[in-house]
C-alpha cells in the first residue's frame, strides 16, 4: 500500500499531531513512513504543513507536486495554497471555518473563507466540515484535528485502519483527553462515511 497524505493548517492547530498519528498508525501496522513538516510561523498563526508518505514507493518525506491522495486541510486558504499537491482523483478534507490572519484585522479585506471553499469545490472533490459545529459537543476547538482524522478514514481514503489509529490516540493524548479525542474522531469518521466516491 503507498499513500500521500498532505495536512495543512495554521500554528496552534494540531497540524503536527494529526500527521504524528498518521505516521505512528501506519508504521505500527508494518508500513515503511517518511514525514516532514514545514512550521515556519507557526507560533504566530502562519502556516504548518505536514507530509506523510506511507509505503515502499516514497524515497523521500516530502510529497511531490500531484501526488496527495489526500489533503486534510484545517483552514480554507491553507487547503487552495496547498492544491498543488493533490492527485487527480484525490480529495479534500476541509474544515470551512477560517482563521483569519492578522493582515485582516489591519485592513479588514471581508476574509471569511466562503470563497476558498468555492474555489475547492470546482476543481476537486472535497468534504466540506463544519469545524465549529463538529467540535461544539466536546467544548473545544482543539479536537478538529482528530475529527478531521476521522472525516479523513471515514471516506476510506486514509489507508491505516480505525484501530490503530485509536491505539495511537491513547498512547499519544494526555490520559484526560483520550475518551474526548476518541470520540471527536468516531464523529468525524461518520461524518466521512457519508461521502460519495
Amino acid at each position: 500500500m503507498n499513500k500521500d497524505v498532505l495536512i495543512c493548517g495554521v500554528g496552534g492547530q494540531g497540524t503536527v499531531l494529526a500527521s504524528k498519528l498518521i505516521a505512528a498508525a501506519a508504521m505500527a501496522e508494518g508500513n515503511t513512513v517518511h514525514s516532514a513538516e514545514t512550521i515556519g510561523m507557526a507560533q504566530r498563526g502562519g502556516p504548518v504543513t505536514s507530509h506523510v508518505r506511507i509505503g515502499d514507493e516514497a524515497y523521500s518525506p516530502l510529497i511531490p507536486h500531484g501526488n496527495a491522495d489526500v489533503l486534510i486541510a484545517f483552514e480554507p486558504a491553507e487547503a487552495v495554497r496547498n492544491l498543488g499537491y493533490l492527485k487527480k482523483g484525490g480529495v479534500v478534507i476541509v474544515n470551512s471555518n477560517p482563521t483569519k490572519p492578522v493582515t485582516e484585522s489591519l485592513q479588514e479585506t471581508g476574509y471569511d473563507g466562503r470563497d476558498m471553499i468555492d474555489y475547492l469545490k470546482k476543481k476537486c472533490a472535497c468534504v466540506v466540515v463544519d469545524g465549529a459545529g463538529l467540535c461544539a459537543s466536546f467544548g473545544s476547538v482543539k479536537f478538529l484535528n482528530v475529527a478531521l482524522l476521522g472525516v479523513a478514514y471515514g471516506t476510506g481514503r486514509l489507508g491505516v485502519s480505525e484501530e490503530s489509529i485509536l491505539k495511537e490516540i491513547e498512547a499519544r493524548v494526555p490520559a484526560k483527553f483520550i475518551e474526548l479525542n476518541k470520540s471527536a474522531f468516531i464523529k468525524g469518521r461518520e461524518i466521512g462515511e457519508g461521502y460519495e466516491n
